[in-house]
């Protein structure tokens, strides 16, 4: 995997990489692995607007809708020009998730040295999700979070990611950046899928370059 990890680091830069998914499919789990991976900085839309939520003492998801888009622009995307992040590649957990808003999200990633240049869906059905939901509560593991309260949140949270967040994730696929990864199996079998497909991209990307390279000599 050393090998795979090297080119993928070569062919992502400082760019970033949006990991999308159902609520509890592993979008968090798997971008901190992958950012660990790549030497990379994690940035969660979700971590950074509860955060916001409770400094100024808002909360607009706690019933588990989406945050309005201008306050996820104005809260979110600062985050993509600070110069801690700047050496970087970024790994996002779904952010843009309001169809509409991944074309400001790209703008922005790629002026400030950051650009998209892939995103991952972790599939899995809403019916496993919400086991995993149902099972994270009897455990008591999920803290104090407000759009956790219980299943009819849970629900909602599932149908703004129909309605809302599929047409971002067709839109990528337009581009030639989405990659499907399936989200039901083991936390390591998902990264492993994940270095995989980002590996298979990278390297038509950099055989490409090479051969244009070539071309050019």
């Amino acid at each position: 995997m050393e090998a795979q990890i090297k080119a993928i680091k070569s062919w992502l830069g400082t760019g970033s990489i949006n990991i999308f998914g159902l609520p509890m499919s592993g979008k968090d789990t798997q971008g901190i692995k992958l950012a660990e991976a790549l030497n990379g900085k994690f940035l969660s839309s979700g971590m950074i607007i509860r955060t916001m939520e409770k400094e100024s003492k808002e909360n607009y998801t706690r019933l588990g809708f989406l945050a309005p888009t201008n306050l996820f622009y104005e809260w979110v995307l600062p985050y993509f020009e600070r110069q801690d992040l700047s050496k970087f590649p970024l790994i996002l957990s779904s952010i843009g998730r309001w169809q509409g808003e991944e074309d400001q999200v790209m703008s922005v990633a790629k002026s400030s040295g950051h650009e998209i240049k892939a995103a991952i869906i972790l599939n899995i059905s809403e019916a496993d999700v919400e086991n995993r939901f149902k099972e994270a509560k009897s455990l008591e593991d999920r803290g104090d979070r407000e759009d956790d309260k219980n299943l009819e949140i849970f629900h909602t949270r599932l149908k703004e990611f129909r309605t809302k967040t599929i047409p971002v994730l067709q839109h990528y696929k337009s581009l030639g950046l989405l990659i499907e990864v399936n989200g039901d199996q083991s936390r390591e079998a998902v990264h492993s899928e994940i270095i995989a497909k980002l590996y298979s991209k990278a390297s038509a990307y950099l055989a490409e370059a090479n051969e244009i390279f070539d071309i050019a000599e």
